[in-house]
């Protein structure tokens, strides 16, 4: 693993995901981060830039994993776009379901419990940021399912598509 390149790739393992913050908040339009609990969800970036501007809030994946190449075991941070192709869904769609159903972010970390992907790592770019990031993953399996559509099947529920 050559993590002093800002971009390198290796074949990974998914030990377990991060279940007790799996979303944040951001603006609907241009995905700036909101607090934690914002009394009313308004992007200011938005509003002063087009005062009739109707923005609202929208969840995105930020998610948490244990990781193993062949020679190491790190932690990675996941975001919205590559977490997409790991869930099957976005981020509000995960939400819902988690809402019906208070186990799945634990049955999802379960399903990926040792899943195989090609990830794309990258460095922090900011000196804040504690881990690396997965920039893109490619399933190594050719039965990969989603972890959205391998829980709908688990927990009896179908698709709104």
């Amino acid at each position: 693993m050559d993590a002093g390149k800002p971009n390198f790739t290796e074949i990974c393992a998914i030990l377990c995901i991060d279940t007790s913050s799996l979303f944040y908040r951001a603006c609907s339009i241009c995905e700036r981060t909101f607090p934690e609990n914002p009394p009313a969800p308004r992007c200011h970036h938005c509003a002063a830039r087009n005062a009739a501007a109707s923005t609202g809030a929208k969840r995105l994946f930020r998610v948490l994993m244990s990781v193993a190449t062949d020679e190491k075991v790190f932690t990675a941070v996941c975001f919205d776009r590559t977490a997409r192709v790991i869930f099957g869904c976005s981020a509000d769609e995960f939400f819902e379901f988690a809402k019906l159903h208070p186990f799945a972010p634990a049955a999802a970390s379960r399903v990926l419990e040792g899943e195989l992907f090609r990830m794309t790592l990258s460095t922090p770019k900011t000196g804040n940021a504690q881990h690396l990031r997965i920039a893109s993953v490619v399933p190594l399996r050719s039965e990969y399912q989603p972890v959205f559509k391998c829980l709908r099947e688990r927990y009896g529920t179908r698709s709104h598509s």
